[in-house]
């Protein structure tokens, strides 16, 4: 590994440590290095500000002259709620800036490093390219397609079930997978799921024991906002955001009902079945800042999930069980006739989780990738 792509694995690192809580910035990290040591580190604070490089900068000092800057987004060159990181870098005396890959974002698309090459610091751009996609692939997705990147999470039986016919599903896997499933959580931005969900399992869709300072927003989608709000979520929502999505036609008291726990009400279109259009509701999410959202299900939410080609990843825990074809399946009813109409992934990854399966796949011609 050359010297550059060692600093930028340091970069792309300290970069992951914002995923889940940075939201809706992409989680960049920056390293800065003169005479071969780090000087200055920084990653994308919480809430997005500041940014990574504005943080190395601060920690560098004037040992910023003359250092090489690694970063895992081209920094911006447009004034928001501060001023552009590309002048910042400018202004630091930075001799030679190291980038992984370019900003889609319309703001900046290119103008960052036009701008650091303009002020005579050499740039390089490219270096570990397809690992910065993948750590920025849900700020890339709101940018690119108007929508968060999605990450569904199903846990089966050997055979595909994810309950048994009577409905018993605590649990098929160990507490080793659910604890993993604690951390997904927390470095996604939200975590969804479905009405029938909410309803029998009562769920509180926090990360817990993993001493995080921000949760994920937690969201359900529910046409008709046929939820109790006594559950779980009610009485908590003032704690941690609870996000409804709905369709027209929820009734005005299960509205007020719901605004009164202090749950946020987002009224989404529905589609030809009468249910809510889940393209229309994810990019509603995208347009409150959103940009990676973790499904837990159900099956049916699963199925028009991946029926709609919403899914970008897919996190699959194996429990060593057997439960049969009365079990309830992971994945509800799609209509598929042939192989080609099915939605197709690749392998990325595959381990053991303290006695259980874990698959994780990419969808197959994702843009945002």
């Amino acid at each position: 590994m050359g010297s550059d792509a060692r600093w930028m694995r340091v970069a792309l690192a300290l970069g992951a440590r914002g995923l889940g809580r940075v939201w809706p910035n992409p989680a960049v990290g920056c390293v800065l290095v003169k005479d071969g040591r780090v000087v200055g580190r920084g990653s994308t604070a919480t809430g997005g500000r500041p940014h990574a490089e504005v943080i190395a900068l601060a920690q560098a000092g004037d040992a910023a002259r003359g250092a090489t800057a690694y970063v895992t987004l081209e920094p911006c060159s447009h004034h928001g709620q501060t001023g552009p990181c590309a002048d910042a870098l400018i202004a630091a005396g930075v001799a030679r800036i190291v980038v992984a890959c370019e900003d889609p974002n319309p703001q900046v698309a290119g103008a960052g490093i036009a701008r650091l090459r303009d002020a005579g610091i050499d740039v390089e751009l490219g270096v570990m390219a397809a690992e910065a996609t993948e750590a920025h692939c849900g700020f890339f997705s709101t940018i690119k397609r108007g929508r968060p990147m999605l990450t569904l999470k199903i846990a089966t039986s050997l055979d595909g079930r994810i309950a048994t016919a009577s409905g018993e599903s605590q649990w098929i896997t160990g507490s080793g997978a659910r604890r993993l499933v604690h951390g997904m959580r927390a470095n996604h931005d939200a975590v969804l799921v479905g009405a029938g969900t909410a309803r029998a399992d009562d769920p509180s869709l926090t990360v817990r024991d993993m001493g995080i300072t921000r949760q994920p927003v937690r969201i359900v989608i529910s046409r008709r906002l046929d939820l109790p709000v006594d559950s779980v979520l009610g009485r908590t929502a003032r704690e941690v955001p609870v996000w409804l999505l709905h369709g027209p036609d929820a009734p005005d008291a299960a509205r007020v009902a719901w605004a009164a726990t202090g749950a946020t009400l987002i009224e989404c279109a529905t589609g030809s079945g009468g249910q809510v259009d889940l393209a229309d509701a994810m990019q509603s999410l995208a347009a409150r800042g959103l940009t990676r959202i973790f499904c837990e299900g159900g099956g049916t939410l699963a199925a028009a999930l991946l029926a709609g080609d919403l899914v970008d990843r897919l996190a699959v825990f194996s429990g060593g069980l057997i439960l049969g074809a009365e079990g309830v399946p992971a994945v509800g009813a799609m209509g598929i006739a042939a192989l080609s109409e099915a939605p197709d992934f690749d392998l990325i990854a595959a381990q053991s989780v303290a006695g259980d399966g874990l698959s994780l796949w990419r969808r197959k011609r994702c843009e945002s990738d």
